[in-house]
Order: C-alpha cells, then structure tokens, then sequence
C-alpha cells in the first residue's frame, strides 16, 4: 500500500510525542542509566530522520525553517555510528530540537489538509 507524504508527517509527529514521552519526568542522569530510555529515544529519532526523506522537495522548500536536512542528518548519525552516539546530544535534541520541530510540522501538516479541503 502506498502512504501519502502526510502519513510521513503524522508518523514524525508520533515519534516526537513518543520520545517526550519516555523521558518525562527524567533528567539527564535518569536517561543516560536507563537502556531501555535510550533506546526508545534513539529509536523514535531514527524514525523521525527516516520519516524526513518521504516528504516531497516540492513541499519541503515551502517550509524551509524546518531543518529537514539536520533531522535527515542525526537519522544517519544514529544508525551507522551507534557505537559512538552522543547521549547528551540526543538528550539536547528532545529537550530543545524536537519542540519546535513537533510545532512546525504539525502547522505544516494543517496548512497541507486545510488546502487539500479547498
């Protein structure tokens, strides 16, 4: 079956909600020690990255203060250099990345049903 650009969208708006999830409530020290945090994080960001490469040029140009290819980026990061990621970045990037991102996607995502209703 093939998936509109927009179940793209809805699935990086999901993994966004996920991450915050697994870490609310924690601090930094409370994740680094938890594996299972961890990978639940890492795992969401990676389908946040993996997500990014679905949607069309043709509309990420109309939304480029999403940083479609830092998002795309951490995604490779974290699958071919699992061995040496950053937990403090990756705890940085839910804390302070993925808020805007989840805000803007979500506009994105509204702007691209309200028009298709037109």
């Amino acid at each position: 079956m093939t998936r509109a650009y927009t179940d793209y969208l809805r699935d990086i708006l999901d993994a966004i909600a996920k991450a915050q999830s697994f870490v609310a409530g924690s601090d930094f020290d409370d994740f680094r020690a938890n594996d299972e945090k961890v990978f639940a994080v890492v795992r969401a960001l990676e389908i946040i990255g993996e997500a990014t490469k679905y949607i069309p040029e043709s509309k990420r140009i109309k939304y480029p203060h999403i940083p479609w290819k830092a998002v795309a980026g951490m995604r490779d990061k974290l699958i071919h250099g699992y061995f040496v990621v950053s937990l403090s970045r990756v705890w940085e990037t839910v804390q302070r990345d993925l808020p805007p991102l989840q805000e803007a996607v979500s506009q994105m995502l509204d702007d691209l049903e309200n028009s298709d209703k037109q």
